[in-house]
């Protein structure tokens, strides 16, 4: 029988080395890095020795996990500091597969999108003769598809590239029901395909410590501008509180492909109040949420995304901080549902009445949200430790039932 030259032989007692591959990792305060570095230590904790191989990063210094090792490596980011863009994405997933054929014998490996790193992940595992794992946070095709001037091919190619590495994978970690179902409908339903969740750190975002420091009440909008976001109708709704509520602010602390032009918009119209802060490490933001007013998040209707549940709903919650989400789909229902806050069309009055309901709790100081019943929530549905410890246990069963298949 033909054995692989990177799987355990029988007998052996050595801990499993897993690789994980992915274009952001901490200390890079977006939702993908803290997703990666909670499996990595979910991983560790079950015994596996664990390599990430990701980018370096503005301050990241030299990076180390308790078991293994952090390999970073220079790739292109655009004026935002973001791995963002085929371009971008390229410069990290060509080196990628030289780091991947060149690794010590590992046993399983992890690959976080965009497609074209799954892409070059399941070419390398496929030499290496061992089970890959795809985190699928998102569909990334479908972005793709709302996004306008994408040529047909790109969107063509985008759409195979993902499929076929959700097809070929021994497990897909999806976030969601949403995001499940989704799965389902383009590959169909089939057992590799497993709802771990998604969360937040509720270390990192707790509803303890301090508060970031600002005066007069604020809204906070943590994460990234694009257009799937429609962030947009939170400037058209708080230039109608303004008019009424001369001291309330409303913070970006965001990046992103439309960042720039709504800090552009927001001063050609000369709206008082907004501010477009650079990011911040996560610690930060999570100061200034438990001081916040009410976290924001949103999803433009239409674009087929209404299945996504924004990270930053938890990052809110998770600090005691009820959220105002503008928008259809999965994440209106679960902050309707679960009373955390404001759920709203994606319309600026409806938005603009839910700004004013939440400032006008502070006034009174009776907030229309309970913070204990929000952090009670949040501890015991969206913990990013739970997840990620069910998403280990995923990634290290496909390893064996490979085994298994090998003997």
């Amino acid at each position: 029988m033909t054995r692989s030259r990177t799987a355990p032989q029988r007998g052996r007692t050595r801990p499993p080395h897993v690789v994980v591959a992915t274009r952001v990792y901490t200390p890079e305060p977006v939702a993908a890095a803290f997703r990666q570095e909670a499996l990595v230590l979910a991983l560790e904790r079950a015994g596996a020795e664990v390599t990430v191989l990701t980018t370096t990063a503005p301050g990241a210094g030299s990076v180390r996990s308790r078991a293994r090792k952090v390999s970073r490596w220079p790739v292109k980011r655009d004026s935002q500091g973001q791995v963002r863009g085929y371009v971008s994405y390229l410069s990290f997933d060509l080196p990628l597969a030289l780091r991947l054929l060149l690794q010590r014998p590992m046993d399983a490996l992890v690959l976080e999108p965009p497609p074209t790193t799954g892409m070059v992940g399941m070419v390398a595992a496929a030499i290496r003769r061992i089970p890959y794992t795809f985190y699928a946070a998102d569909v990334w095709s479908d972005a793709t598809d709302s996004v306008d001037g994408v040529p047909t091919l790109v969107r063509t190619a985008v759409r195979w590239a993902e499929k076929t590495v959700w097809k070929r994978a021994a497990r897909v970690l999806t976030i969601s029901p949403g995001v499940q179902h989704r799965l389902e409908e383009l590959i169909g339903s089939r057992p590799s395909l497993v709802m771990v969740g998604n969360g937040i750190d509720t270390d990192t975002f707790s509803d303890q410590g301090g508060t970031g420091g600002e005066q007069g009440p604020y809204f906070v909008y943590a994460g990234t501008v694009s257009e799937w976001q429609g962030a947009g109708v939170f400037v058209d709704a708080f230039a109608r509180v303004r008019a009424t509520h001369h001291a309330a602010r409303l913070l970006f602390f965001s990046e992103g492909s439309g960042r720039d032009a709504l800090e552009a918009r927001v001063r050609a119209e000369g709206i008082e109040g907004i501010e477009f802060r650079d990011k911040i490490p996560p610690a930060q933001v999570a100061a200034h949420l438990r001081g916040a007013v009410a976290g924001l998040s949103s999803i433009t209707p239409g674009q087929g995304y209404e299945f996504a549940l924004p990270t930053k709903i938890y990052a809110a919650t998770s600090t005691g901080t009820p959220v105002i989400h503008a928008g259809e789909g999965a994440a209106h229902d679960r902050i309707r549902d679960n009373a955390l806050g404001w759920a709203c069309d994606h319309d600026a009055e409806h938005v603009a009445a839910a700004m004013r309901a939440a400032l006008e709790g502070v006034d009174t100081d009776q907030p229309a949200v309970d913070p204990e019943h929000l952090r009670r929530w949040t501890l015991e549905n969206a913990s990013l430790a739970g997840c990620a410890t069910q998403g280990a246990q995923q990634v290290l069963a496909s390893l064996e039932e490979r085994r298994s298949s090998d003997g």
